[in-house]
Protein backbone atom coordinates (compact mmCIF):
# COMPACT_ATOMS: atom_id res chain seq x y z
CA UNK A 1 0.00 0.00 0.00
CA UNK A 2 2.88 2.04 0.92
CA UNK A 3 4.60 1.82 -2.62
CA UNK A 4 1.00 2.33 -4.51
CA UNK A 5 0.07 5.59 -2.01
CA UNK A 6 3.45 6.80 -3.11
CA UNK A 7 2.94 7.00 -6.48
CA UNK A 8 -0.58 7.96 -6.71
CA UNK A 9 0.12 11.28 -4.64
CA UNK A 10 3.71 11.76 -6.30
CA UNK A 11 1.97 14.65 -7.79
CA UNK A 12 -0.76 15.89 -5.22
CA UNK A 13 1.84 18.29 -3.36
CA UNK A 14 -0.97 19.39 -1.70
CA UNK A 15 -1.05 16.47 0.24
CA UNK A 16 2.46 15.71 0.85
CA UNK A 17 3.98 15.96 4.78
CA UNK A 18 4.97 18.95 5.97
CA UNK A 19 3.99 21.07 3.29
CA UNK A 20 3.07 24.87 3.58
CA UNK A 21 1.82 27.45 1.10
CA UNK A 22 5.25 28.84 0.23
CA UNK A 23 6.74 25.58 0.09
CA UNK A 24 4.10 24.26 -2.08
CA UNK A 25 4.59 27.27 -4.79
CA UNK A 26 8.43 26.57 -4.74
CA UNK A 27 8.02 22.86 -5.42
CA UNK A 28 5.67 23.57 -8.13
CA UNK A 29 8.08 26.04 -9.71
CA UNK A 30 11.18 23.72 -9.54
CA UNK A 31 9.12 21.02 -11.37
CA UNK A 32 8.76 23.31 -14.23
CA UNK A 33 12.34 22.84 -14.55
CA UNK A 34 11.65 18.85 -15.02
CA UNK A 35 8.68 19.65 -17.25
CA UNK A 36 10.94 21.63 -19.85
CA UNK A 37 13.67 19.43 -19.56
CA UNK A 38 11.62 15.73 -20.60
CA UNK A 39 9.95 18.25 -23.77
CA UNK A 40 13.38 19.50 -24.65
CA UNK A 41 14.74 15.72 -24.09
CA UNK A 42 11.59 14.48 -25.90
CA UNK A 43 12.98 16.70 -29.08
CA UNK A 44 16.39 15.73 -29.39
CA UNK A 45 14.91 11.95 -29.82
CA UNK A 46 12.94 13.66 -32.89
CA UNK A 47 16.35 14.78 -34.00
CA UNK A 48 18.59 12.18 -33.26
CA UNK A 49 16.14 9.13 -34.65
CA UNK A 50 15.27 10.73 -38.10
CA UNK A 51 19.27 11.65 -38.63
CA UNK A 52 20.00 8.33 -37.49
CA UNK A 53 17.30 6.16 -39.21
CA UNK A 54 15.78 8.44 -41.70
CA UNK A 55 16.22 9.86 -44.95
CA UNK A 56 16.11 13.75 -44.31
CA UNK A 57 19.42 14.09 -46.95
CA UNK A 58 17.38 12.32 -50.08
CA UNK A 59 14.18 13.87 -48.95
CA UNK A 60 15.61 17.17 -49.11
CA UNK A 61 16.64 16.73 -52.75
CA UNK A 62 13.10 15.96 -53.73
CA UNK A 63 10.68 16.84 -51.03
CA UNK A 64 7.41 16.34 -53.33
CA UNK A 65 8.41 12.71 -54.43
CA UNK A 66 10.68 10.86 -51.67
CA UNK A 67 8.52 9.35 -48.89
CA UNK A 68 10.03 10.81 -45.61
CA UNK A 69 10.97 7.81 -43.03
CA UNK A 70 10.68 8.29 -39.02
CA UNK A 71 12.51 5.36 -38.36
CA UNK A 72 13.48 1.74 -38.50
CA UNK A 73 11.13 -1.32 -37.66
CA UNK A 74 12.61 -3.24 -34.78
CA UNK A 75 9.75 -6.06 -34.55
CA UNK A 76 10.38 -9.52 -33.92
CA UNK A 77 7.31 -10.43 -36.55
CA UNK A 78 9.58 -8.45 -39.16
CA UNK A 79 11.86 -11.24 -39.18
CA UNK A 80 13.32 -13.03 -42.55
CA UNK A 81 10.57 -14.06 -44.45
CA UNK A 82 8.25 -11.17 -43.58
CA UNK A 83 11.57 -8.85 -45.21
CA UNK A 84 11.54 -10.92 -48.35
CA UNK A 85 7.65 -10.87 -48.89
CA UNK A 86 6.99 -6.94 -47.82
CA UNK A 87 10.46 -5.70 -49.40
CA UNK A 88 12.17 -4.73 -52.41
CA UNK A 89 15.78 -6.12 -52.19
CA UNK A 90 15.54 -7.17 -48.60
CA UNK A 91 15.51 -3.40 -47.27
CA UNK A 92 14.53 -3.31 -43.63
CA UNK A 93 11.47 -1.81 -42.65
CA UNK A 94 10.62 1.48 -41.52
CA UNK A 95 8.21 3.74 -40.75
CA UNK A 96 6.68 7.18 -43.01
CA UNK A 97 6.76 9.66 -40.50
CA UNK A 98 3.92 11.67 -40.36
CA UNK A 99 4.85 14.41 -38.59
CA UNK A 100 5.44 17.23 -40.93
CA UNK A 101 8.75 16.95 -38.84
CA UNK A 102 10.80 17.02 -42.28
CA UNK A 103 9.28 20.33 -43.74
CA UNK A 104 9.31 21.88 -40.49
CA UNK A 105 13.10 21.23 -40.41
CA UNK A 106 14.03 22.02 -44.15
CA UNK A 107 12.16 25.61 -43.59
CA UNK A 108 14.14 27.04 -40.88
CA UNK A 109 17.39 25.66 -42.65
CA UNK A 110 18.32 22.18 -41.99
CA UNK A 111 19.97 19.94 -44.99
CA UNK A 112 22.20 17.45 -43.45
CA UNK A 113 22.06 14.70 -40.85
CA UNK A 114 25.14 16.29 -39.70
CA UNK A 115 22.95 19.59 -38.52
CA UNK A 116 20.21 17.11 -36.89
CA UNK A 117 22.37 15.58 -35.25
CA UNK A 118 24.32 19.15 -33.51
CA UNK A 119 20.45 20.31 -32.90
CA UNK A 120 19.58 16.68 -30.91
CA UNK A 121 23.02 17.28 -29.24
CA UNK A 122 22.14 20.65 -28.66
CA UNK A 123 18.99 19.99 -27.01
CA UNK A 124 20.15 17.57 -24.56
CA UNK A 125 23.33 20.02 -23.37
CA UNK A 126 19.70 22.73 -23.11
CA UNK A 127 18.02 19.65 -21.20
CA UNK A 128 20.80 18.84 -18.92
CA UNK A 129 20.66 22.74 -17.63
CA UNK A 130 17.49 23.00 -17.06
CA UNK A 131 17.46 19.96 -14.67
CA UNK A 132 20.08 21.34 -13.07
CA UNK A 133 18.42 24.36 -12.89
CA UNK A 134 15.23 22.57 -11.26
CA UNK A 135 17.54 20.96 -8.22
CA UNK A 136 19.42 24.55 -7.81
CA UNK A 137 15.70 25.89 -6.93
CA UNK A 138 15.31 22.93 -4.67
CA UNK A 139 17.93 24.54 -2.60
CA UNK A 140 17.11 26.34 0.24
CA UNK A 141 19.72 29.41 -0.58
CA UNK A 142 17.99 29.23 -3.85
CA UNK A 143 14.51 29.33 -3.05
CA UNK A 144 11.96 32.18 -3.95
CA UNK A 145 9.68 33.13 -1.10
CA UNK A 146 5.95 33.11 -1.30
CA UNK A 147 5.80 36.95 -2.23
CA UNK A 148 7.92 36.79 -5.27
CA UNK A 149 5.54 33.91 -6.71
CA UNK A 150 2.48 36.69 -6.12
CA UNK A 151 4.49 39.67 -7.40
CA UNK A 152 2.15 39.87 -10.35
CA UNK A 153 3.32 42.90 -11.84
CA UNK A 154 7.04 42.21 -12.14
CA UNK A 155 6.11 38.40 -13.83
CA UNK A 156 4.40 39.93 -16.17
CA UNK A 157 6.61 42.52 -17.46
CA UNK A 158 9.67 39.58 -17.47
CA UNK A 159 7.06 37.15 -19.44
CA UNK A 160 6.14 39.75 -22.06
CA UNK A 161 9.65 41.28 -22.91
CA UNK A 162 12.40 37.88 -21.64
CA UNK A 163 9.92 34.99 -22.64
CA UNK A 164 7.69 36.11 -25.50
CA UNK A 165 9.57 39.40 -26.64
CA UNK A 166 13.29 38.82 -26.59
CA UNK A 167 12.13 34.68 -28.08
CA UNK A 168 10.67 36.14 -31.27
CA UNK A 169 13.57 38.55 -31.77
CA UNK A 170 15.90 35.72 -31.78
CA UNK A 171 13.46 33.61 -33.59
CA UNK A 172 13.66 36.22 -36.21
CA UNK A 173 17.45 36.46 -36.31
CA UNK A 174 17.47 32.73 -36.52
CA UNK A 175 14.73 33.17 -39.82
CA UNK A 176 17.07 35.97 -41.23
CA UNK A 177 20.28 34.91 -40.61
CA UNK A 178 19.85 31.40 -41.58
CA UNK A 179 16.23 30.17 -42.98
CA UNK A 180 15.88 32.87 -45.08
CA UNK A 181 19.40 32.55 -46.97
CA UNK A 182 19.19 28.80 -47.06
CA UNK A 183 15.91 29.04 -48.92
CA UNK A 184 18.19 30.78 -52.15
CA UNK A 185 20.69 28.28 -51.49
CA UNK A 186 22.78 29.72 -49.79
CA UNK A 187 24.44 27.79 -46.67
CA UNK A 188 24.50 29.68 -42.99
CA UNK A 189 25.97 27.69 -40.22
CA UNK A 190 27.92 28.10 -37.40
CA UNK A 191 31.36 28.48 -39.14
CA UNK A 192 30.13 31.65 -41.34
CA UNK A 193 26.87 32.74 -39.73
CA UNK A 194 29.04 36.26 -37.91
CA UNK A 195 30.77 36.50 -41.69
CA UNK A 196 27.44 36.40 -43.89
CA UNK A 197 25.37 39.23 -43.82
CA UNK A 198 21.71 38.60 -44.60
CA UNK A 199 21.10 41.83 -46.99
CA UNK A 200 23.43 43.21 -49.35
CA UNK A 201 23.28 46.41 -47.79
CA UNK A 202 23.91 45.43 -44.10
CA UNK A 203 22.92 47.36 -40.88
CA UNK A 204 23.28 50.85 -43.00
CA UNK A 205 19.53 51.49 -43.52
CA UNK A 206 18.99 50.10 -40.06
CA UNK A 207 20.88 52.85 -38.16
CA UNK A 208 19.89 55.50 -41.42
CA UNK A 209 15.86 54.77 -40.71
CA UNK A 210 15.35 53.78 -44.48
CA UNK A 211 14.20 50.47 -43.60
CA UNK A 212 12.03 49.80 -46.80
CA UNK A 213 15.31 48.52 -48.23
CA UNK A 214 14.75 45.74 -46.48
CA UNK A 215 11.63 44.89 -48.51
CA UNK A 216 12.86 45.88 -51.64
CA UNK A 217 13.13 42.90 -54.32
CA UNK A 218 11.57 40.03 -52.71
CA UNK A 219 11.65 36.63 -54.02
CA UNK A 220 10.41 36.26 -57.56
CA UNK A 221 7.48 33.98 -58.54
CA UNK A 222 9.88 31.63 -60.37
CA UNK A 223 12.02 31.28 -57.59
CA UNK A 224 12.96 27.59 -56.75
CA UNK A 225 13.12 27.07 -52.99
CA UNK A 226 16.39 25.96 -51.81
CA UNK A 227 17.97 27.82 -54.64
CA UNK A 228 19.35 30.74 -55.79
CA UNK A 229 17.15 30.73 -58.93
CA UNK A 230 14.56 33.60 -59.10
CA UNK A 231 15.90 34.65 -55.55
CA UNK A 232 15.69 37.91 -53.99
CA UNK A 233 17.28 39.89 -51.09
CA UNK A 234 14.28 41.30 -48.82
CA UNK A 235 14.42 39.91 -45.82
CA UNK A 236 11.29 41.58 -44.15
CA UNK A 237 8.50 41.64 -46.50
CA UNK A 238 4.81 42.05 -46.29
CA UNK A 239 3.65 40.36 -49.42
CA UNK A 240 1.07 38.05 -48.53
CA UNK A 241 -0.25 35.44 -50.13
CA UNK A 242 2.22 31.62 -50.48
CA UNK A 243 5.85 30.95 -52.16
CA UNK A 244 4.37 29.56 -56.00
CA UNK A 245 6.49 26.43 -55.81
CA UNK A 246 6.24 25.55 -51.75
CA UNK A 247 2.79 27.16 -51.69
CA UNK A 248 3.85 27.98 -47.81
CA UNK A 249 3.90 31.59 -46.32
CA UNK A 250 6.93 33.79 -47.13
CA UNK A 251 10.25 33.00 -45.02
CA UNK A 252 10.51 36.85 -45.34
CA UNK A 253 6.65 37.66 -44.25
CA UNK A 254 7.26 35.01 -41.14
CA UNK A 255 10.39 37.10 -40.18
CA UNK A 256 8.68 40.19 -40.50
CA UNK A 257 5.74 38.92 -38.49
CA UNK A 258 7.95 37.57 -35.41
CA UNK A 259 9.79 41.18 -35.32
CA UNK A 260 6.26 43.36 -35.35
CA UNK A 261 5.82 40.62 -32.48
CA UNK A 262 9.16 40.97 -30.39
CA UNK A 263 8.93 44.71 -31.02
CA UNK A 264 5.06 44.75 -29.39
CA UNK A 265 5.71 42.41 -26.92
CA UNK A 266 9.32 44.21 -25.61
CA UNK A 267 7.11 47.13 -25.46
CA UNK A 268 4.35 45.53 -23.41
CA UNK A 269 7.16 44.29 -20.92
CA UNK A 270 7.29 48.06 -19.56
CA UNK A 271 3.56 48.36 -19.42
CA UNK A 272 2.98 47.13 -15.59
CA UNK A 273 3.83 49.01 -12.43
CA UNK A 274 7.23 47.23 -10.72
CA UNK A 275 9.34 49.11 -8.11
CA UNK A 276 9.39 52.60 -10.32
CA UNK A 277 6.62 54.95 -9.42
CA UNK A 278 5.28 54.49 -13.20
CA UNK A 279 3.08 52.31 -15.43
CA UNK A 280 0.01 50.37 -14.61
CA UNK A 281 -1.07 48.87 -11.65
CA UNK A 282 -3.33 45.30 -12.22
CA UNK A 283 -5.52 45.73 -9.60
CA UNK A 284 -6.53 49.48 -10.60
CA UNK A 285 -7.35 47.78 -14.21
CA UNK A 286 -9.34 45.41 -13.00
CA UNK A 287 -11.59 47.15 -10.10
CA UNK A 288 -11.86 49.81 -12.97
CA UNK A 289 -13.34 47.61 -15.11
CA UNK A 290 -17.20 47.62 -14.27
CA UNK A 291 -20.02 47.97 -16.01
CA UNK A 292 -21.16 51.84 -16.71
CA UNK A 293 -24.61 52.82 -14.46
CA UNK A 294 -23.94 49.91 -12.39
CA UNK A 295 -27.42 47.41 -13.10
CA UNK A 296 -24.79 44.60 -14.36
CA UNK A 297 -22.61 44.33 -11.33
CA UNK A 298 -19.61 45.41 -9.82
CA UNK A 299 -17.61 43.72 -12.93
CA UNK A 300 -13.96 42.42 -12.41
CA UNK A 301 -13.65 43.69 -8.68
CA UNK A 302 -12.19 41.11 -5.93
CA UNK A 303 -10.76 39.23 -9.18
CA UNK A 304 -7.17 40.87 -8.84
CA UNK A 305 -6.89 38.85 -5.52
CA UNK A 306 -9.11 35.77 -6.20
CA UNK A 307 -6.99 34.62 -9.27
CA UNK A 308 -3.35 35.79 -7.12
CA UNK A 309 -4.60 33.38 -4.17
CA UNK A 310 -5.72 30.34 -6.56
CA UNK A 311 -3.43 27.97 -8.02
CA UNK A 312 -6.41 26.46 -9.47
CA UNK A 313 -7.91 29.61 -10.92
CA UNK A 314 -4.10 30.24 -12.56
CA UNK A 315 -3.71 26.86 -13.79
CA UNK A 316 -7.73 26.93 -15.46
CA UNK A 317 -6.75 29.69 -16.94
CA UNK A 318 -3.63 28.91 -18.84
CA UNK A 319 -4.42 25.90 -19.96
CA UNK A 320 -7.88 27.40 -21.32
CA UNK A 321 -5.90 30.24 -23.32
CA UNK A 322 -3.58 27.33 -24.75
CA UNK A 323 -6.28 25.17 -25.55
CA UNK A 324 -7.50 28.00 -28.00
CA UNK A 325 -4.54 28.87 -29.22
CA UNK A 326 -3.77 24.87 -30.14
CA UNK A 327 -7.13 24.96 -31.67
CA UNK A 328 -6.02 28.00 -33.70
CA UNK A 329 -2.84 26.21 -34.49
CA UNK A 330 -4.83 23.08 -35.95
CA UNK A 331 -6.64 25.07 -38.42
CA UNK A 332 -3.78 27.79 -39.32
CA UNK A 333 -1.57 24.79 -39.75
CA UNK A 334 -3.13 23.86 -43.11
CA UNK A 335 -4.95 26.85 -44.43
CA UNK A 336 -2.39 29.14 -44.00
CA UNK A 337 0.39 26.60 -44.49
CA UNK A 338 4.04 28.31 -42.81
CA UNK A 339 6.00 25.21 -43.69
CA UNK A 340 7.64 24.40 -47.33
CA UNK A 341 5.50 21.61 -49.18
CA UNK A 342 3.62 20.48 -46.35
CA UNK A 343 0.36 21.63 -47.70
CA UNK A 344 0.67 19.09 -50.62
CA UNK A 345 0.89 16.46 -47.97
CA UNK A 346 -2.38 15.43 -47.36
CA UNK A 347 -1.73 12.73 -44.63
CA UNK A 348 0.68 15.03 -42.90
CA UNK A 349 -1.92 17.37 -42.64
CA UNK A 350 -4.87 15.59 -41.72
CA UNK A 351 -2.69 14.05 -39.06
CA UNK A 352 -1.20 17.88 -37.50
CA UNK A 353 -5.04 18.96 -37.71
CA UNK A 354 -6.27 15.79 -35.43
CA UNK A 355 -3.07 15.98 -33.36
CA UNK A 356 -3.66 19.46 -32.42
CA UNK A 357 -7.47 19.39 -32.09
CA UNK A 358 -6.81 16.83 -29.36
CA UNK A 359 -4.45 18.49 -27.44
CA UNK A 360 -6.69 21.34 -27.43
CA UNK A 361 -9.52 19.13 -26.09
CA UNK A 362 -7.73 17.61 -22.75
CA UNK A 363 -6.28 21.13 -21.98
CA UNK A 364 -9.75 22.78 -22.63
CA UNK A 365 -10.76 19.59 -20.34
CA UNK A 366 -8.09 20.51 -17.87
CA UNK A 367 -9.53 24.33 -17.69
CA UNK A 368 -12.73 23.47 -16.48
CA UNK A 369 -11.53 20.49 -14.28
CA UNK A 370 -9.55 23.37 -12.14
CA UNK A 371 -11.71 25.59 -13.03
CA UNK A 372 -14.41 23.71 -10.65
CA UNK A 373 -11.73 23.03 -8.16
CA UNK A 374 -11.46 26.83 -7.46
CA UNK A 375 -15.08 27.33 -7.24
CA UNK A 376 -15.35 24.41 -4.97
CA UNK A 377 -12.48 25.44 -2.84
CA UNK A 378 -10.55 28.96 -3.43
CA UNK A 379 -13.54 31.28 -4.26
CA UNK A 380 -14.72 33.54 -1.56
CA UNK A 381 -18.52 34.52 -1.84
CA UNK A 382 -17.89 37.82 0.15
CA UNK A 383 -14.64 38.72 -1.66
CA UNK A 384 -16.71 38.56 -5.03
CA UNK A 385 -19.81 39.73 -4.23
CA UNK A 386 -21.85 40.89 -6.68
CA UNK A 387 -18.58 40.54 -9.46
CA UNK A 388 -18.57 39.00 -12.57
CA UNK A 389 -17.92 35.40 -11.07
CA UNK A 390 -20.85 35.65 -8.86
CA UNK A 391 -23.06 37.18 -11.57
CA UNK A 392 -22.35 33.85 -13.21
CA UNK A 393 -23.24 31.70 -10.55
CA UNK A 394 -26.52 33.37 -10.18
CA UNK A 395 -27.03 33.23 -13.73
CA UNK A 396 -26.00 29.37 -14.21
CA UNK A 397 -29.66 27.71 -14.76
CA UNK A 398 -29.89 30.23 -18.29
CA UNK A 399 -25.98 29.74 -19.32
CA UNK A 400 -26.89 25.83 -18.34
CA UNK A 401 -30.44 25.56 -20.37
CA UNK A 402 -29.02 27.90 -23.65
CA UNK A 403 -26.17 25.31 -24.15
CA UNK A 404 -28.87 22.75 -23.57
CA UNK A 405 -31.34 23.39 -26.16
CA UNK A 406 -28.03 24.41 -29.01
CA UNK A 407 -26.93 20.75 -27.96
CA UNK A 408 -30.33 19.51 -28.26
CA UNK A 409 -31.02 21.25 -31.26
CA UNK A 410 -27.58 20.26 -32.90
CA UNK A 411 -28.03 16.39 -32.24
CA UNK A 412 -31.92 16.40 -33.69
CA UNK A 413 -30.90 18.18 -37.31
CA UNK A 414 -27.36 16.58 -37.87
CA UNK A 415 -28.56 12.85 -36.87
CA UNK A 416 -32.01 13.30 -38.38
CA UNK A 417 -30.40 14.50 -41.50
CA UNK A 418 -28.20 11.67 -41.73
CA UNK A 419 -31.15 9.08 -40.56
CA UNK A 420 -33.19 10.37 -42.70
CA UNK A 421 -30.56 10.20 -46.24
CA UNK A 422 -29.32 7.16 -45.16
CA UNK A 423 -32.60 5.44 -45.03
CA UNK A 424 -33.89 6.85 -48.12
CA UNK A 425 -31.14 5.42 -50.17
CA UNK A 426 -31.25 2.41 -48.27
CA UNK A 427 -34.71 1.95 -49.32
CA UNK A 428 -33.93 2.63 -53.15
CA UNK A 429 -35.18 6.24 -53.23
CA UNK A 430 -32.17 8.27 -53.03
CA UNK A 431 -34.56 11.13 -55.14
CA UNK A 432 -36.00 11.88 -52.01
CA UNK A 433 -32.46 13.05 -49.84
CA UNK A 434 -32.68 16.02 -48.28
CA UNK A 435 -30.34 18.63 -49.85
CA UNK A 436 -28.36 21.51 -48.38
CA UNK A 437 -25.40 23.47 -49.38
CA UNK A 438 -22.31 25.16 -47.05
CA UNK A 439 -23.80 28.35 -48.65
CA UNK A 440 -22.28 31.11 -46.43
CA UNK A 441 -19.00 29.61 -45.94
CA UNK A 442 -18.95 28.91 -49.85
CA UNK A 443 -19.47 32.70 -50.32
CA UNK A 444 -16.24 33.21 -47.86
CA UNK A 445 -14.09 31.20 -49.53
CA UNK A 446 -15.33 32.93 -53.03
CA UNK A 447 -15.43 36.58 -51.12
CA UNK A 448 -11.36 35.25 -51.12
CA UNK A 449 -11.00 34.01 -54.71
CA UNK A 450 -12.43 30.41 -54.67
CA UNK A 451 -13.63 30.30 -58.51
CA UNK A 452 -14.88 26.94 -58.56
CA UNK A 453 -18.21 28.40 -56.87
CA UNK A 454 -18.63 30.48 -59.70
CA UNK A 455 -20.88 33.28 -57.37
CA UNK A 456 -18.57 36.22 -58.98
CA UNK A 457 -17.75 38.50 -55.74
CA UNK A 458 -15.25 40.24 -54.38
CA UNK A 459 -11.37 38.85 -55.55
CA UNK A 460 -13.27 36.00 -57.45
CA UNK A 461 -14.69 38.36 -59.36
CA UNK A 462 -12.02 39.69 -62.24
CA UNK A 463 -13.81 42.89 -62.16
CA UNK A 464 -14.14 43.85 -58.73
CA UNK A 465 -11.90 46.99 -57.37
CA UNK A 466 -10.97 44.13 -54.28
CA UNK A 467 -9.49 42.14 -57.56
CA UNK A 468 -7.89 45.31 -59.43
CA UNK A 469 -6.33 46.41 -56.38
CA UNK A 470 -5.32 43.25 -55.63
CA UNK A 471 -3.15 42.27 -58.06
CA UNK A 472 -1.31 45.17 -58.32
CA UNK A 473 -0.40 45.33 -54.92
CA UNK A 474 -0.16 42.10 -52.55
CA UNK A 475 -0.95 38.58 -52.56
CA UNK A 476 1.51 37.48 -55.51
CA UNK A 477 0.54 33.65 -55.83
CA UNK A 478 -2.51 33.82 -53.65
CA UNK A 479 -5.56 33.29 -55.98
CA UNK A 480 -3.32 30.31 -57.81
CA UNK A 481 -2.77 28.69 -54.56
CA UNK A 482 -6.34 28.67 -53.32
CA UNK A 483 -7.46 27.79 -56.44
CA UNK A 484 -4.56 24.32 -56.66
CA UNK A 485 -6.31 20.83 -56.64
CA UNK A 486 -3.06 19.68 -55.70
CA UNK A 487 -2.76 21.24 -52.43
CA UNK A 488 -5.12 21.67 -49.65
CA UNK A 489 -5.22 25.31 -48.95
CA UNK A 490 -9.04 26.57 -48.90
CA UNK A 491 -10.33 22.96 -49.81
CA UNK A 492 -13.67 22.88 -51.99
CA UNK A 493 -16.76 22.46 -49.48
CA UNK A 494 -19.70 20.45 -50.32
CA UNK A 495 -22.83 18.98 -48.38
CA UNK A 496 -20.79 16.83 -46.36
CA UNK A 497 -18.75 19.26 -44.88
CA UNK A 498 -21.56 20.82 -43.59
CA UNK A 499 -22.99 17.77 -42.16
CA UNK A 500 -19.82 17.09 -40.76
CA UNK A 501 -18.93 20.62 -39.02
CA UNK A 502 -22.39 20.97 -37.65
CA UNK A 503 -21.70 16.78 -36.10
CA UNK A 504 -18.43 18.48 -34.71
CA UNK A 505 -20.50 21.78 -33.52
CA UNK A 506 -22.74 18.91 -31.76
CA UNK A 507 -19.65 17.41 -30.14
CA UNK A 508 -18.28 20.62 -29.11
CA UNK A 509 -21.32 22.70 -27.76
CA UNK A 510 -22.55 18.76 -25.82
CA UNK A 511 -18.87 18.84 -24.18
CA UNK A 512 -18.78 22.43 -22.92
CA UNK A 513 -22.45 21.90 -21.53
CA UNK A 514 -20.80 19.01 -19.29
CA UNK A 515 -17.90 20.93 -18.56
CA UNK A 516 -19.77 24.04 -17.68
CA UNK A 517 -22.62 22.35 -15.81
CA UNK A 518 -20.05 20.62 -13.63
CA UNK A 519 -18.05 23.86 -12.85
CA UNK A 520 -20.89 25.82 -12.43
CA UNK A 521 -22.77 23.41 -10.11
CA UNK A 522 -19.40 22.06 -8.46
CA UNK A 523 -20.36 24.19 -5.34
CA UNK A 524 -24.47 22.80 -5.34
CA UNK A 525 -26.69 22.53 -7.85
CA UNK A 526 -29.35 24.86 -6.23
Amino acid sequence: RRIWYGIATAHDLEAHDGMTEENLYQKIFASHFGHLAVIFLWTAGNLFHVAWQGNFEKWVTNPLKVKPIAHAIWDPHFGESAIKAFSKGNTYPVNITYSGVYQWWYTIGFRTNQELYTGAIGLLILSSVLLFAGWVHLQPKFRPSLSWFKNNESRLNHHLSGLLGVSSLAWTGHTVHVAIPESRGQHVGWDNFLTTPPHPAGLAPFFSGNWTVYAENPDSAKHVYGTAEGAGTAILTFLGGFHPQTQSLWLSDMAHHHLAIAVVFIIAGHMYRTNFGIGHSMKEILDAHRPPGGRLGAGHVGLFETITNSLHMQLGLALAALGVATSLTAQHMYSITPYAFLSKDFTTEAALYTHHQYIAGFLMVGAFAHGAIFFVRDYDPQLNKNNVLARMLEHKEAIISHLSWASLFLGFHTLGLYIHNDTVVAFGQPEKQILFEPLFAEYIQAASGKAVYEFNTLLSSSTSPATVAGSQLWLPGWLDAINDSKNDLFLKIGPGDFLVHHAIALGLHVTTLILVKGALDARGSK
